[in-house]
């Protein structure tokens, strides 16, 4: 048994060699997954099913044939993808996860899944914005405009983002220590993992009852692709090259 984990892939037409890569490791690297997680981020904008996205017929074939073959898959929302929904999820014949989700892996051991944006407390203006477009309310409004005053919205939105996010320390950015205990505590897990920070790193954590717990960040895909794979001996955080 494997399990293959990736975020943060930001996929977009600019890039065309970012979908290349996708459909690379979908054949050379992860052929033998029994189980595919995308936690979030995997597009870099979605303003809904319905909307057209260039590139992406390839994608979601070799998904949805993934998925014959007997991969489980999975899709978790991200923050730039939480509009994602069950059409895309059909088509490809993943199953969406909530925005917190336990599963047993390979290894014998229980992990929290999460995108990795909700912990990023100190952020306070970007949780502000998280907690409004997150809202049902928002969602059916802007679901209802036209696709073309919706990509218009996210241009604006991914603008405003880029700019408050050149400003801010990397520690405004980066998840806060306290709701990483918390979040670990409240589901009574001792391994977390998620992406959204693109700093690719495996944290050993000391907790508060004396015990120890384990967050696994999984890498962007720019330069080079991330990937963590999970099977019966443990589990590795692999980075390659995005050329493939």
């Amino acid at each position: 048994m494997s399990s293959y984990f990736i975020s943060d892939l930001h996929l977009k037409p600019q890039r065309p060699d970012l979908t290349r890569a996708l459909l690379c490791f979908l054949d050379k690297i992860a052929p033998d997954a029994d189980a595919l997680y995308l936690l979030g981020d995997i597009f870099e904008a979605w303003i809904g099913d319905d909307a057209p996205y260039p590139n992406l017929t390839k994608i979601c074939q070799r998904l949805q044939e993934l998925s014959e073959q007997g991969c489980e898959l999975y899709f978790q929302h991200g923050n730039r993808d939480f509009l994602v929904g069950t059409q895309l999820c059909q088509q490809i014949g993943a199953s969406l996860l909530p925005e917190y989700a336990q599963v047993n892996l390979p290894c014998g051991q229980e992990a929290l899944l999460i995108h990795g944006d909700q912990l990023c407390t100190d952020d306070t203006d970007y949780m502000a914005f998280r907690d409004m477009v997150r809202s049902p309310e928002w969602q059916q409004a802007f679901l209802a405009k036209p696709v073309s005053e919706r990509l218009e919205i996210a241009r604006q939105l991914r603008d405003t983002s880029k700019a408050q996010g050149a400003m801010k320390a990397e520690n405004i950015t980066d998840v806060n220590n306290v709701a990483v205990a918390e979040t670990l505590a409240k589901y009574k897990v001792r391994l977390m993992i998620h992406g959204h920070t693109h700093r690719p790193k495996i944290h050993r954590i000391g907790l508060a009852n004396g015990k120890s717990a384990t967050r696994i960040v999984l890498g962007d895909w720019d330069k080079s692709g991330w990937y963590l794979k999970v099977d019966h001996t443990g589990y590795d955080l692999i980075s390659f090259p995005i050329t493939c």
